[in-house]
């Protein structure tokens, strides 16, 4: 097994162009597109991506808060983009931890199943739907870091950050995690 410093990387950047096996779309529930991160994916890759997420809405009704669901990346430089649905912060009180971090896990779970080895993540949830950066990236980190903990086969996880906070946030918790047991 690798040293966790090994295997997370922590960047500065557009999430569209990062060549990994798998971005993850902080997405809506209707799958359908949407602002920043979500726009961003559906407007670099291109409408093949948009007609996946319609087949899947159309099967399942959309995509419930903390769940994932994986398509190919059209234009990408990836080969799928998982989306996955963020909770809005509504201040804590109702379960938006462990649907952050079940956005975490499910997306990791569902590159294993489809043979990914690389994975970049967005900030999910720290844009439009509110909330907290700092929470937010402890929840990040926490939840990738324990993934990596049990026997899985990832060369790396890269958390492409939009903005300097997020970076700063993403950095300091990678200096200052002991690795993985």
């Amino acid at each position: 097994m690798n040293d966790i410093h090994e295997l997370i990387e922590v960047v500065r950047g557009d999430i569209t162009t990062i060549r990994v096996d798998a971005i993850v779309n902080a997405a809506n529930y209707s799958l359908l597109g949407g602002g920043g991160v979500d726009g961003a994916i559906h407007r670099a890759g291109g409408p093949g991506i948009l007609e996946e997420c319609r087949i899947i809405a159309a099967r399942q009704g959309g995509c419930m808060t903390g769940e994932a669901v994986i398509t190919g990346a059209g234009r990408l430089p990836a080969k799928y983009v998982i989306h996955t649905v963020g909770p809005v912060w509504k201040g804590g009180g109702r379960g938006e931890a462990g649907k952050l971090a079940a956005c975490y896990k499910n997306s990791l779970r569902l590159a294993v199943e489809n043979g990914c080895r690389s994975v970049a993540f967005p900030n999910i949830s720290t844009g439009v739907y509110g909330y907290p950066k700092k929470e937010a990236a402890e929840i990040a980190f926490r939840s990738v870091a324990d993934f990596l903990s049990k026997p899985v086969d990832f060369d790396k996880i890269i958390f492409v950050c939009f903005d300097e906070e997020n970076e700063h946030l993403m950095r300091q918790l990678l200096k200052n995690s002991p690795g993985l047991k």
